[in-house]
């Protein structure tokens, strides 16, 4: 394979590794090999472990593997997907030779390999008023004691944190107990696993596999409803691993009982737990997260504003957060730009654009005017009593801050007063905050109540 296609499979494989995540990339891209290219007709061929994978990969990524590869390299203009020859039965006899040869339980279930992100430990991961039950519930669920509960179902909308907490108690819960059994794997790959073993005749072994866990993981669990066969096996794992005391962990981005075509056996035995819910980060958590990150790297100067900046902006979720501050280091850092406001906008747009909620002036002008108690029609009053002014010239500089209006645009709204004028308010309002506790104080709860 040319060094030049090499290199731009490395760029696409970065590419795809940050849209879709470390989970999925790990599942399905990570593992895609460039076997051969015909230049007379531009096929490039991907081999990939099995036959399975490979039709998965074809029927979910390839338009977007096909865009990528031509964003790369023009000469590629088709794909053809297969599966490594002889990779399934290889794939059996390691398994089999590494059953055979583990000295502890954990790395007896070779089918099940272990794989934590040494990253996601309880030491990272900040708390919050929106994720203390589940951080709490986690660092129990992974002690030497006997849990109040099993099964733990956590919560959250995604990027909010519950896959680092099933990392962290993986990690916990392995240092207590070095000979543990523990698995974790995706829903997805849990439905793989489990007709991959049917189609092998091997129902058994994977019944068995999953059985002997003392800790069993699965996250995305929404992805395992409408597979009746798959749920029955699920059902019965949960069932034997709860009559033994052992330790199971879903994840979920709805509630128990809004998973769409599941069994209600199965949603019973979920709900019988306790169900973690993990708010969506407030702009303190926010803060901190980044903070934290970077304590860590004393040597990356980023000033507070552009802390303050990223933490009001990117809100969607928490790993939108911090894979900005990421770019944005990685940025300055090859190209020796210092790290600014300004330089956020600039590279990190597409992440700003997608998170920002369409705040409008006229909401901004009724908030504002509920906080200090006044008549609506004050805001476009030519009133200039400093308890009248003032509070105009708030909303003058939020509508700025929060909404992609020009000063223009802006004095229309209140009044049609001058861009001048607008102008004015914002630069008095920067000024106070930073002099004014009291005004800083204000700003921050306004702030804080349009973002809710």
């Amino acid at each position: 394979m040319s060094p030049a296609l090499l290199s731009a499979w490395q760029n696409i494989s970065s590419g795809l590794r940050r849209d879709l995540g470390a989970q999925i990339f790990g599942q399905w891209i990570k593992p895609i090999k460039l076997s051969h290219f015909d230049s007379a007709n531009g096929n490039l061929q991907l081999v990939l472990p099995s036959e399975f994978a490979a039709n998965w990969v074809r029927d979910r990524y390839a338009d977007r593997l096909l865009l990528a590869w031509k964003s790369q390299d023009l000469a590629v203009q088709k794909l053809s997907f297969s599966a490594k020859a002889g990779a399934a039965r290889i794939a059996q006899v390691k398994q089999s030779n590494a059953a055979a040869s583990a000295k502890t339980p954990n790395h007896k279930t070779a089918k099940f390999h272990l794989d934590l992100d040494p990253r996601m430990r309880f030491e990272e991961f900040i708390a919050g008023h929106s994720n203390v039950l589940a951080l709490n519930a986690a660092q129990r669920m992974a002690s030497p004691e006997k849990p109040l509960f099993s099964p733990l179902y956590l919560q959250s909308s995604t990027g909010q944190g519950k896959t680092h907490l099933m990392h962290a108690i993986g990690h916990a819960y392995r240092a207590e107990f070095p000979d543990a059994r523990i698995i974790y794997m995706s829903a997805e790959r849990f439905m793989i696993e489990f007709v991959s073993a049917m189609r092998r005749n091997e129902t058994m072994e994977f019944k068995a596999d999953l059985r002997e866990a003392d800790l069993l993981m699965i996250d995305d669990i929404q992805f395992i409803v409408g597979k009746n066969s798959t749920q029955e096996e699920f059902l019965h794992t949960v069932d034997s691993l709860i009559s033994r005391g052992k330790r199971i962990v879903v994840a979920a981005d709805r509630p128990p009982q809004a998973l769409d075509g599941v069994d209600q056996r199965l949603l019973s035995r979920l709900s019988m737990g306790l169900v973690a819910d993990i708010q969506s980060a407030g702009l303190e958590l926010r803060r901190d997260i980044l903070q934290h990150r970077l304590a860590a790297m004393p040597h990356q100067d980023v000033s507070e504003d552009v802390v303050e900046f990223l933490a009001r902006t990117i809100s969607r979720n928490l790993r939108e957060l911090e894979g900005g501050l990421n770019k944005l280091l990685a940025y300055a850092q090859l190209t020796g730009r210092a790290i600014t406001k300004e330089l956020a906008e600039e590279q990190l747009s597409d992440i700003l654009s997608a998170c920002r909620r369409r705040i409008t002036i006229d909401e901004i002008q009724r908030t504002v005017c509920e906080y200090y108690r006044l008549d609506r029609n004050e805001m476009s009053s030519k009133r200039r009593a400093r308890a009248v002014a003032r509070p105009r010239q708030v909303a003058m500089y939020l509508a700025k801050v929060m909404t992609p209006r020009s000063y223009p645009e802006i004095g229309r709204k209140f009044g049609g007063r001058d861009h001048s004028t607008v102008i004015h308010a914002v630069k008095l309002v920067e000024q106070l905050r930073g002099e004014d506790s009291e005004m800083d104080n204000d700003v921050r709860m306004l702030l804080r109540q349009l973002e809710s």
